[in-house]
């Protein structure tokens, strides 16, 4: 018996500097659709399809409340750079080791 597999592509947002797509992208997929292998977790850095191996969590405190938090992922390559980015603006918050998909939540 063959089953078809309804695969799930994210373009990068243009000029969205500087990641190109969401750290996590759905929670649930709609029935009859597999995850593939475009969906393990990689690193939010814009053209970067790296493993993730860290959790950048943030908030802006002009739009969200104290306790609320973003994820993005990085690479061992761009951790410094996202967190940088996100440290100059005041929204960092924490970094922490990435250890599975399950570790962050999506927002």
């Amino acid at each position: 018996m063959r089953t078809r597999v309804k695969r799930v592509t994210f373009l990068s947002s243009p000029g969205d500097f500087p990641r190109g797509r969401p750290a996590l992208y759905v929670s649930v997929l709609p029935y009859g659709w597999q995850v593939t292998d475009e969906l393990l977790p990689q690193c939010s850095a814009k053209g970067c399809r790296a493993s993730a191996g860290w959790m950048l969590r943030w908030n802006n405190p002009k739009l969200h409340a104290p306790e609320y938090r973003k994820t993005w992922l990085a690479c061992d390559d761009h951790r410094e750079h996202l967190s940088s980015f996100l440290e100059m603006r005041g929204f960092l918050r924490e970094v922490t080791p990435f250890g599975a998909a399950t570790d962050a939540q999506i927002s």
